[in-house]
């Protein structure tokens, strides 16, 4: 049995010593009260015994930040605008007190961020439009830093997962995979992290740095049914792609990507959870995300 039947098996337990307990301790005061007050008393009781089950029963352990902060530094594609924020107010008010605000420009696709599925496959899901099952969930992780450190322009291919499961088992279906690259440590040093630190169209043929192969991409999709993917680059595809297909292929069938993501070297191999809330953006193709794993301690 699992655990949520566990939970409403012990709900539906108290609610019925509810029922016993009010009859029999309390009959004669009970007799007094109108029919409908009793009822709406039994279910707040049943209600709250219900909540402290659910609260209980989500996990402890180690929460993991894997979002960069946004600042004047942060990576961003070369052709599309960085990062900006302008002080509104900062300081004292003629009321006497400390006040600030600030606001901020920035492109969807730069810092740690989703690619929302309309980014490369018409009329797929916007940012907007991804359900919050797709950004929550169990999660896995690919680590191919050796295979980076030997060449830079690596693509994690099928034999990659598979050497995984032959260590881990089969990936499960739904599953969000993220893969570290090792590239993460090059953060913000645009150099080293991207190939380039020049701006611009001319850049773009500059970039240098690991990715999903297109063939694990379709495995992934056909094979595995995973539900989203992520990485410690600034793209799925590796810098010298110049098709995105493995956007493409990914994106079809509605599987939203998470870019430059942070302290993967803090996540195990498996059993932990991710949670990934983007800026909310109408029709947007991808957007600022916050995104964090939370370890269980059996985990650990």
């Amino acid at each position: 049995m699992d655990t949520e039947a566990i939970d409403i098996c012990s709900c539906f337990f108290y609610f019925k010593f509810i029922v016993y307990l009010s009859y029999h301790t309390f009959n004669a005061t009970f007799m007094n009260l109108n029919l409908k007050t009793l009822v709406f008393l039994i279910f707040i009781s049943l209600m709250w015994s219900c909540q402290e089950k659910s609260m209980e029963a989500f996990p402890n352990g180690k929460w993991v930040d894997l979002s960069h902060a946004y600042e004047a530094q942060t990576p961003y594609w070369p052709t599309a605008e960085g990062f900006q924020l302008d002080t509104v107010f900062e300081g004292d008010t003629e009321g006497g007190y400390y006040y600030s605000a600030y606001q901020f420009s920035s492109a969807e696709h730069g810092g740690t961020h989703i690619d929302a599925p309309i980014h490369f496959a018409r009329g797929k899901q916007t940012v907007d439009e991804i359900p919050l099952e797709n950004l929550t969930g169990s999660a896995i992780l690919i680590d191919v830093t050796d295979s980076v450190a030997d060449y830079i322009d690596y693509q994690i291919n099928v034999s990659d997962f598979e050497n995984w499961e032959a260590q881990h088992g089969k990936i499960s279906e739904g599953s969000i995979v993220l893969l570290r690259t090792g590239f993460g440590k090059f953060w913000p040093d645009k150099l080293k992290y991207m190939g380039t630190d020049q701006k611009g169209p001319v850049a773009v043929a500059l970039l240098h740095f690991p990715g999903l192969h297109p063939d694990a991409a379709q495995w992934l999709v056909d094979e595995r049914s995973i539900k989203a993917i992520g990485l410690d680059t600034p793209s799925i595809d590796y810098g010298r792609s110049s098709d995105f297909k493995s956007h493409r292929i990914l994106f079809e069938k509605n599987i939203p990507a998470f870019e430059n993501l942070a302290q993967l070297e803090e996540l195990p191999v498996k059993d932990f959870y991710i949670i990934a809330l983007p800026m909310k953006i109408k029709a947007g193709s991808g957007g600022p995300l916050r995104i964090a794993a939370l370890i269980p301690q059996q985990a650990q």
